[in-house]
């Protein structure tokens, strides 16, 4: 099988601008694989270096007479040449120039050396040309090599122009480098590097945070702390309304011959007037001292200007005292079920006690005291109730809306120890607190500033408190003896008569003669109510207007 070779090392003789003929066959040049490139060419001559071919030495041997591919006549001391590998085309369709060989030292053989369809690099427009070798070398150029020829690996190559320089062998097949792909290489072996440490850091240092966190870290412990924030408050807030209240909220230490007790009260105006309940100021009787503490901590001596045990409510004053805060009145006829209270006290004694709740019910008639036997301490109150919690030294403290404003005055609770409705009950709060409400106390007191006693507003009746029925059943005859109805008075005046049960006051029903008194308490002398009455199985509607008696 013949294999095409190119013959480079020689010039190309022909006719000056004609084409070169190559034939290919056996070792005559004919036979039926002749092929032609371009015209019929003339007598194909290979020229040798004279020079180069007068120094070689003389081969040992006859010359391949067939010029047998691919080495052709070697010489005794040459090593075969390697096989050649056509360089490698990158991807982008341009080929990699590959360095010449180096010259041989030998002369051309005498006969022409058939040329076939070998790959050229011609710059960077073709892979692939039918061309020789011989026919590329310029005119007058130096003779190039051929692999086969005598090779001498230790010779260095002669100097060519740069159009001629050298081009490394393909020995491997590998692909030449090209110089940005070292640049990208050295980028991506960074980034990937950098992604590595980044891993690696984060790593650590998670099991490190965690191993500090569990163990206490390497020195001392210091636990986590929130900085410091801003001491006001909103105005809304139960601290908000606490940090407005507390400076007009009093403690009240009372003595007297036989016991001593701790209560509340609040400051009224820059006189130095102050509110309280009438059963905590009580035991001074009129021997006893009443000392008052301010939340600054200063103390001052008190006097009772005026007290009443119907509506458990008394006035003390202190004199001398300076930079008195009055406490807001706000109205207990706008309180509504639900709206949220601040209650302010000092229960057990326990001064500055800030509790908070609801307003639980409204119109709540309760009965505290009772403990004179004829009754006369007993008070009747148509209380607010809260859940705020209430205990034994929170008497007479005020009960705060949203807005810091006095809406009622503690004054009793439900004890789960004797069943007892007074403040006095040493039990704690089971969440049943009950409050006079501020416009009863006001009109109280300003009775009590002004005149040193109260006014109660009254039908002019004896009622039967014994009557289990409901409703308030008019009795036969008064305590005294005299009759029942006081004659002239308001129910006299208006028809009711013995016997009658009172049903409703002002459309509200009532079931007790201890129901029907504190609805009546509940107004001002003079007002007017509208009263149901059952007579003879009949309901009458009597209307009438309520007079006033002396709380003394």
């Amino acid at each position: 099988m013949e294999r095409p070779v190119e013959v480079p090392g020689g010039g190309l003789e022909g006719e000056a601008g004609a084409g070169v003929g190559v034939r290919s066959g056996g070792a005559g040049g004919s036979g039926d694989g002749d092929f032609e490139l371009g015209p019929p060419a003339e007598t194909l001559v290979l020229r040798t270096d004279v020079a180069s071919a007068s120094a070689s030495p003389t081969p040992l041997h006859d010359p391949d007479p067939y010029s047998t591919p691919p080495y052709g006549e070697p010489g005794p001391w040459a090593p075969a040449p390697p096989v050649q590998h056509p360089a490698a085309t990158p991807a982008q369709g341009t080929a990699i120039p590959t360095q010449p060989p180096p010259p041989l030292s030998t002369p051309a053989p005498a006969d022409p050396v058939p040329s076939a369809d070998i790959p050229t690099q011609t710059g960077a427009t073709s892979q692939s040309a039918p061309t020789s070798a011989a026919a590329a070398a310029p005119v007058g150029s130096p003779a190039l090599s051929t692999p086969w020829q005598n090779y001498d690996p230790w010779a260095s190559p002669p100097a060519l122009s740069p159009s001629l320089a050298p081009a490394p062998f393909q020995q491997t097949g590998s692909v030449v480098v090209v110089p940005d792909q070292p640049r990208r290489r050295v980028r991506g072996a960074l980034l990937i590097g950098a992604v590595a440490l980044a891993l690696v850091s984060g790593s650590v240092g998670g099991v490190l945070g965690a191993y500090l966190e569990r163990n206490g870290g390497v020195g001392a412990v210091e636990l986590p702390q929130a900085g410091k924030e801003p001491r006001g408050r909103a105005p809304d807030s139960v601290a908000g309304i606490a940090a407005r209240a507390l400076p007009s909220v009093v403690t009240l230490h009372v003595s007297g011959a036989d016991e001593s007790g701790t209560g509340t009260g609040f400051v009224l105006d820059d006189a130095g007037h102050i509110l309280t309940n009438n059963h905590v100021v009580e035991p001074a009787g009129t021997g006893g001292t009443i000392s008052v503490t301010f939340n600054s901590g200063d103390t001052a001596k008190a006097t009772v200007v005026g007290r009443d045990s119907g509506y458990d409510l008394a006035v003390v004053k202190v004199s001398g005292v300076r930079g008195l805060r009055p406490m807001a009145l706000g109205n207990s006829d706008n309180v509504q079920v639900g709206d949220p209270v601040v209650a302010i006290g000092a229960p057990f004694d326990l001064a500055g006690t800030v509790t908070s709740g609801i307003i639980s019910a409204k119109e709540r008639p309760i009965t505290a005291g009772g403990d004179s036997p004829d009754g006369s301490d007993v008070s009747y109150v148509d209380a607010l109730q809260t859940d705020a919690p209430i205990n034994p030294g929170n008497s007479g403290g005020p009960l705060l809306d949203s807005r810091a404003r006095v809406i009622g005055i503690n004054s009793a609770i439900r004890s789960a120890d004797d069943g007892s409705d007074s403040g006095s009950g040493q039990a704690g709060s089971i969440g049943l607190g009950f409050a006079i409400p501020v416009n009863q106390a006001k009109r109280v007191a300003e009775e009590l500033i002004n005149t040193g006693k109260a006014t109660h507003p009254v039908i002019g009746v004896t009622l039967d408190m014994d009557y289990t029925g409901d409703g308030a059943r008019v009795g036969k005859q008064a305590s005294d003896g005299g009759p029942a109805v006081t004659a002239g008075g308001p129910g006299d005046k208006a028809g009711i008569k013995a016997g009658d049960i009172i049903t409703e006051v002002d459309g509200q029903r009532v079931h007790s003669g201890e129901e029907l008194i504190v609805k009546t308490r509940a107004h001002r002398p003079g007002d007017r109510l509208e009263l149901t009455v059952e007579r003879g199985g009949k309901e009458l509607g009597i209307s009438l207007v309520l007079g006033s008696s002396d709380g003394g």
